[in-house]
């Protein structure tokens, strides 16, 4: 049996009219103007790899891509093979251009604000950070650039793997969603998960978040990104809660007021039965809420049944 070691990446064109999509690569290994597209993971088929590298890198989603040749060259490690693809047809589009979002930041600078992206893609967290943007929401997989930019700019990673989920792991008989739309959920909600453990790895801080109003979302269930967090990303159960609390409240430049137990601070806080550090589900069951010094016991909420069955299955 003959076997060698062979890396497996695609380069996708893209072509909009007269124009063709480029990204002016930063990393050290391979700099300048180059089509999207990187390495087909383990399991992945070809055609899936291209898809999710274009919706990772740009955002966008392209439909039908055509293989239009193969490339192969030898490696220290082998053979490096490279899939070529073309598309004229995606959905989506390209966000703000950079200098856009220059703009936005520096004017909200200017005035006082801080400014949250809502990016899904690693090319939009790139124009993000290099831009001024101070926190990412949702995220993507991260390189060595994006990390340093995270760093200078004391930026913060808010993770929200609840709107996520849905798409990429309920049955597609519940979410109405097409093999495609769960394809990219899954490749969404996988980027977030891969950018919040990049994140820990490198003590960029990180805050939590649940999109409420998204579809499968409440405003009662803040507790389940935690568990997520705790489930997916690996952290433990205080971690989580220091993410959503303290972690919070200094993302927001409120931590001098609120989000811990503090004389002088704010009196904020839940009391839950038993005991959230021994399990994240405690927080589900609230005793009492307290906010500056207001206390309500037994608080109740009009449960949506379908929405509780069916997130209840990835506890």
């Amino acid at each position: 049996m003959r076997t060698e070691m062979v890396e497996l990446t695609n380069l996708c064109m893209i072509k909009d009219g007269d124009k063709y999509l480029l990204q002016n690569r930063v990393k050290k290994d391979w700099q300048g103007y180059t089509f999207p597209g990187g390495h087909i993971e383990p399991g992945e088929s070809i055609v899936q790899s291209a898809i999710r590298e274009v919706k990772e890198e740009t955002g966008l989603i392209m439909k039908n891509p055509r293989l239009v040749g193969v490339k192969q060259f030898w490696v220290k490690s082998g053979r490096y093979i490279v899939f070529l693809f073309s598309a004229t047809k995606f959905s989506g589009e390209l966000k703000m251009a950079p200098e856009m979002v220059k703009a936005v930041c520096d004017k909200a600078h200017e005035l006082g604000f801080k400014v949250a992206a809502h990016v899904e893609s690693s090319d939009g967290v790139r124009v993000a950070l290099e831009n001024g943007v101070d926190s990412i929401e949702h995220g993507a997989k991260l390189d060595e650039h994006m990390i340093q930019l995270f760093k200078e700019n004391n930026a913060f990673l808010c993770t929200t793997l609840s709107p996520a989920l849905p798409y990429a792991l309920f049955d597609r008989s519940i979410t109405n969603a097409s093999e495609v739309e769960q394809f990219n959920g899954k490749v969404v909600f996988d980027g977030i998960i891969e950018c919040a453990k990049q994140a820990l790895e490198n003590d960029i801080p990180i805050v939590l978040g649940n999109d409420v109003g998204c579809p499968w979302i409440t405003q009662y269930d803040y507790w389940r990104e935690l568990y997520y967090f705790h489930k997916y990303v690996g952290v433990s159960n205080a971690y989580a809660i220091y993410c959503a609390t303290l972690q919070a409240a200094r993302m927001a430049g409120i931590d001098d007021e609120t989000g811990s137990i503090e004389v002088g601070k704010s009196a904020d806080m839940i009391v839950t039965k038993d005991n959230p550090l021994d399990d994240l589900l405690a927080l589900r069951h609230i005793e009492s809420v307290i906010m500056r010094g207001h206390r309500i016991d037994h608080p109740t909420n009009k449960i949506n049944e379908q929405v509780k069955i069916e997130l209840d299955k990835f506890l």
